[in-house]
């Protein structure tokens, strides 16, 4: 990278920086790098805006925050590694709705999902978008609804694992939109599961904010629905699901910063006003939105935590409706 392009870059970081007060910047933070460790693979949904915010906070803080992919038993593996870690904020956790259903799929889980971690901000919301392939006989959400009441389990819907955000999206809908049947196709990868609907041989799916646009845009699939209250700028031409009947459905994924439970409170506080300067960042505030993510940067360890609270008791309801057991 050329000297042209970094200047704007030094003078974001040093935005980031001066909006975080300075006895906040370095009060109990380890004399170290801190690892950020996230349990989803590389250049993803959750991995791009990990590293978004990772360098963005990086200038609030003494050290440079290291990314660390660790992937395995969905975000088990990683998570447990947090969950274990050292409790002086140098090991953190950036995760997803995933984090809350993890309790609930896993019998034998090696951490507390609630207990073993201290949340440090809730970064931001992420609504879903119901996709179709176009040869699907159902132009609009209404002809879907109709077609799967009228072919009960005959047509998939696609999803990046069982327990994944997108799968925990549909089994809802299904319920709400008048106890319809489908078959779900699980797949490794969000990039797998939108190339198989893509190419028909799964023809429905919820994808992570607006990350499908361009193939909707380019013709490869068809909108139905979007998750917001409202109609979304990034989306006007997407009707919401309330817009059809289906008041109060929203589905969404969301990102979280969280640290090992009793990591001190002067840790939790520098860092929760990091990741607040850093969603609040000009460059970031805007970027977040092009991935698909609602920014939240007034957030705080107590309300980060009442939500995380919320959340898991909301999606272990839906896992143990819908009977959804990890394999």
């Amino acid at each position: 990278m050329t000297a042209r392009h970094e200047l704007p870059r030094r003078h974001a970081l040093a935005l980031a920086a001066a909006l975080v007060p300075a006895a906040a910047r370095a009060d109990g933070w380890p004399d170290r790098p801190v690892r950020l460790v996230v349990p989803f693979a590389p250049g993803g949904p959750t991995d791009v805006p990990a590293r978004l915010i990772a360098d963005a906070m990086s200038a609030a803080l003494p050290h440079r925050i290291v990314v660390e992919n660790r992937t395995g038993a969905g975000v088990v593996i990683g998570t447990d590694i947090v969950a274990k870690g050292p409790r002086d904020g140098s090991l953190l956790l950036y995760t997803t709705v995933a984090h809350a259903v993890t309790r609930a799929l896993f019998p034998s889980l090696p951490f507390d999902p609630v207990g073993d971690f201290a949340p440090i901000a809730l970064v931001g919301r992420v609504p879903m978008l119901l996709v179709v392939h176009p040869a699907l006989p159902a132009a609009d959400l209404p002809g879907l609804v109709a077609l799967l009441h009228a072919e009960p389990a005959r047509h998939a819907y696609a999803s990046p694992g069982i327990g994944s955000a997108v799968h925990l999206a549909t089994e809802p809908f299904l319920r709400r939109a008048g106890g319809l049947s489908a078959i779900h196709v699980p797949f490794r990868a969000a990039s797998a599961t939108v190339n198989e609907v893509i190419a028909g041989r799964v023809p429905i799916m919820f994808t992570v904010g607006t990350a499908a646009l361009p193939q909707v845009r380019a013709g490869q699939l068809r909108a139905l629905a979007i998750a917001t209250p409202e109609r979304s700028p990034l989306a006007s031409e997407i009707p919401t699901f309330a817009e059809h009947g289906l008041a109060d459905f929203e589905p969404y994924t969301w990102h979280m910063l969280l640290a090992r439970a009793g990591t001190p409170e002067a840790v939790l506080r520098a860092a929760n006003a990091a990741a607040n300067a850093a969603v609040a960042e000009p460059a970031v505030r805007q970027r977040l939105p092009s991935l698909g993510i609602e920014p939240v940067s007034d957030s705080t360890p107590a309300t980060a935590a009442a939500f995380l609270r919320r959340e898991i008791a909301l999606w272990e309801e839906v896992v143990r409706s819908a009977g959804i057991r990890a394999e």
